[in-house]
């Protein structure tokens, strides 16, 4: 039927709309019918160029061995092929041949800078390093609010906490020396002498109380690489996940309840979660079972 003309407009009515009307799909009906003659190939849109890719790659090559100067990018070819050469052809053409055959400037690629260090944050033994940061949580009557932790570096055990209204620094070493407690039961001179604090370029982090308390206490300071967060991953680390479980999805009236909140939340962090790097144990596990000589003998 589809070779049949039409009364009324006196023109064939053609595969497409007869498969249309009866809707049969057209690939199907080429499929079962072997004499049927096949849709031709779609092409290349728009107008067509005199010159196809092989011979257009082949100007690309020469125009660039005999330029006098190295490192030329696509625009320089586009333009003497174009305006000098006189060849209508798209910079986007010669775009997609140089990148396709590995002919751009290797000048233009944006350098990656060395690391400034070996990508091996977490420590092999406990009281190595700890690491601090402060995070902020809206709540819904006290408006902001900051929340400071430091954890320890070879087990990611929260050490320390501390949640209020203005992140100064003396909030900022509140769970430090919660920590110093926590670990070494005193806080005099010299009490975490051999340990490094690591921490960001945060403004509470720089100012002269917390660096002189933190030299007072025997810390050695140890700043996270500008540029690279990663080097202080492991407390960055807890505070997405203290996020992720206890902060996204919920709503705190005001300090005491998200104080409260993170309270219970470092305690079972502490005693349940488990890390692959600490063989699936929890952070309370590893420090149990913790054995210094096995450690230094392996």
């Amino acid at each position: 039927m589809s070779a049949a003309t039409s009364p009324a407009a006196g023109r064939v009515y053609g595969v497409q709309r007869v498969c249309a009307a009866w809707g049969f799909p057209r690939a199907s009906y080429y499929a079962t019918n072997p004499a049927a003659p096949a849709p031709a190939a779609p092409g290349k849109r728009g107008p067509k160029t005199t010159l196809d890719d092989a011979a257009m790659l082949a100007l690309i090559r020469a125009d660039l061995a005999q330029s006098p100067f190295r490192g030329e990018g696509h625009r320089k070819v586009f333009g003497r092929r174009r305006y000098v050469g006189g060849h209508r052809v798209g910079r986007n053409r010669i775009l997609r041949l140089m990148r396709a055959h590995h002919l751009l400037s290797p000048h233009r690629t944006a350098p990656a800078p060395a690391k400034a260090h070996d990508g091996r944050i977490v420590t092999a033994a406990p009281n190595v390093r700890w690491a601090t940061d402060g995070a902020k949580v809206w709540t819904a009557d006290d408006g902001w609010l900051w929340l400071f932790t430091t954890i320890e570096h070879w087990n990611a055990e929260c050490l320390g906490h501390h949640v209020c209204k203005r992140g100064d620094r003396f909030a900022a070493y509140e769970p430090v020396a919660q920590a110093l407690a926590h670990v070494f039961g005193t806080s005099a001179a010299g009490a975490a002498r051999g340990v490094e604090l690591r921490h960001d370029h945060g403004s509470q982090y720089l100012t002269d109380y917390f660096q002189g308390q933190s030299r007072f206490h025997g810390f050695t300071p140890s700043f996270a690489f500008v540029g690279e967060p990663e080097t202080n991953g492991v407390v960055e680390r807890f505070n997405r996940t203290l996020k992720e479980q206890i902060i996204h999805g919920h709503t705190y009236r005001n300090r005491t309840e998200l104080a409260a909140a993170v309270a219970t939340f470092v305690a079972t962090y502490n005693r349940e979660w488990r890390l692959e790097k600490l063989r699936y144990k929890s952070p309370l596990e590893a420090r149990r079972d913790y054995q210094p000589s096995t450690l230094l003998a392996a």
